[in-house]
């Protein structure tokens, strides 16, 4: 059975849900956009594009799968991973089905691409504030990094990988995507200290 938090459920798990749908209706904006994704999304899109199913459905089933590397690597999860699986998946269905095929004019898709990275930053925010377990990819990420090897390194060479992998398989990479890697730092080092939830400390067992 899944470990519940105790420590101000109610306002973590409140800020946890809007957190995960921002950030698929994010994911959305920047697909529409049609000018480059961040490079989990190339993959997802491009996989997508290859098997003719939703591209949230193929970011559901790719995070258990990035799930299952997690037990060689010991890496513990929270009812905040789970749902980080299944919000983001099914809101992205949700958003791509609401949302215009095509916007239009080269201005409105780059403000919806500007938007959609705005969202993923107060949408990551939320989620990682509310300190209920890490998102698969970024689980994944500090697993490998706790087996000697260096974060940056990892990150690095994880989103190379995924984003080399997405765009052959045709995955779209543009201005999106560098606009995206410019900024996601930024935003959620803005929002993320804002949108912490202080927990007390855990007593020491005596």
């Amino acid at each position: 059975m899944l470990p519940l938090p105790t420590q101000r459920f109610p306002r973590r798990l409140g800020q946890l849900l809007p957190g995960l749908a921002l950030f698929g209706i994010g994911v959305g904006l920047m697909v529409r956009a049609d000018l480059g994704l961040s490079p989990w999304q190339v993959l997802h899109q491009g996989i997508a594009s290859r098997t003719g199913l939703a591209m949230g459905t193929v970011v559901i089933i790719t995070g258990f799968f990035v799930l299952l590397a997690w037990f060689p690597l010991r890496e513990r999860f929270g009812l905040g991973t789970i749902l980080n699986v299944l919000i983001i998946g099914n809101t992205l269905n949700l958003a791509l089905l609401l949302l215009p095929e095509s916007l239009g004019s080269l201005p409105m898709r780059w403000l919806a691409m500007l938007g959609g990275v705005t969202l993923i930053g107060i949408g990551s925010g939320l989620y990682i504030g509310a300190g209920m377990g890490p998102g698969p990819r970024d689980g994944l990420m500090t697993g490998l990094a706790r087996r000697g090897l260096h974060i940056g390194a990892v990150r690095a060479a994880l989103e190379v990988s995924v984003l080399i992998v997405g765009w052959v398989l045709g995955g779209t990479v543009g201005a999106g995507t560098i606009a995206f890697a410019a900024l996601i730092g930024p935003l959620v080092a803005f929002f993320l200290p804002r949108f912490t939830v202080r927990l007390d400390p855990e007593p020491v067992p005596a």
